[in-house]
């Protein structure tokens, strides 16, 4: 990895910031899998640290959070007794996102626990400098989660849809159709019309598509968690400074005020 250019080395980032596997990169740049997969994961490593470093501070006023699906290693119907159960099947990425200027500014990787939504919240708090409404779908673990890491110092509130009862066959691989849509006052007084969770949807959308390895239905998928791990900050690190958001015509973090230049993929390389 070492010996490969900057300018290969922003070739082989933008390839899997654009959803390209490892394999297809390597036919593409004529480099080697595992000095892309060494170099994605040193990135993504370095991307974590400018996220921990840039989301500071943060003015956000409306905050939506949600979890993704992905595993490590193998689905959890197949995590046996030797394996370590930490490591390896079922894993969730828990994203908070600012409806206002899309920014991510916080995420974690791990099972769904209600450490992990504590740890989320926790996180997002230290970022915040301003009383924020938060929303979430009906997760229970939010509801402490957000008291611990907020107190009273918060408006949340939570959506609740109901789903039209349809069997679930084998061809079918879009969500049922919702038929209600409820919100419900937790903490606070936050404001009815701005709990929703549309954003954040919409954003793991985007996650599934520009990471081959949460893309659904191939046989894509990570085999080690720190290799998740970096992925999505790599990822997420693109998505904030370096993607154009086709809605509000710049990046997010330039939006949130975070930056007032539009970032490159060399921004986004380790020094060395």
């Amino acid at each position: 990895m070492n010996k490969l250019t900057k300018e290969q080395q922003e070739k082989v980032i933008s390839a899997l910031v654009e959803g390209v596997s490892i394999r297809s990169t390597e036919r593409m740049t004529g480099i080697h899998r595992d000095t892309i997969m060494r170099l994605g994961v040193r990135t993504g490593q370095h991307c974590k640290d400018i996220l921990d470093r840039e989301m500071r501070n943060l003015k956000s006023s409306k905050i939506q959070v949600d979890e993704v699906w992905a595993f490590v290693g193998k689905k959890q119907r197949h995590v046996g007794l030797m394996d370590n159960v930490e490591e390896v099947g079922d894993q969730w990425i828990f994203v908070a996102l600012d409806a206002d200027s899309k920014l991510i500014p916080s995420f974690i990787i791990g099972k769904r626990t209600a450490e992990n939504a504590s740890a989320l919240t926790d996180d997002l708090a230290s970022r915040l400098t301003n009383r924020v409404q938060i929303s979430s779908d009906q997760l229970k673990a939010y509801v402490d989660a957000v008291f611990m890491s907020f107190g009273g110092d918060v408006d949340y509130g939570q959506i609740v849809k109901s789903f039209e009862a349809e069997p679930v066959g084998a061809g079918r691989y879009s969500p049922p159709h919702v038929v209600s849509v409820n919100r419900h006052e937790i903490i606070g007084k936050p404001n009815l019309k701005h709990i929703s969770t549309s954003f954040v949807e919409r954003s793991n959308l985007t996650m599934r598509m520009q990471m081959r390895r949460l893309t659904r239905l191939t046989n894509a998928f990570s085999k080690k968690l720190d290799n998740l791990k970096a992925a999505v900050a790599l990822h997420f690190a693109y998505y904030n400074f370096c993607r154009i958001h086709q809605s509000l015509k710049t990046t997010p973090a330039m939006e949130a005020g975070i930056t007032n230049h539009l970032w490159s993929i060399r921004d986004l390389l380790p020094e060395r």
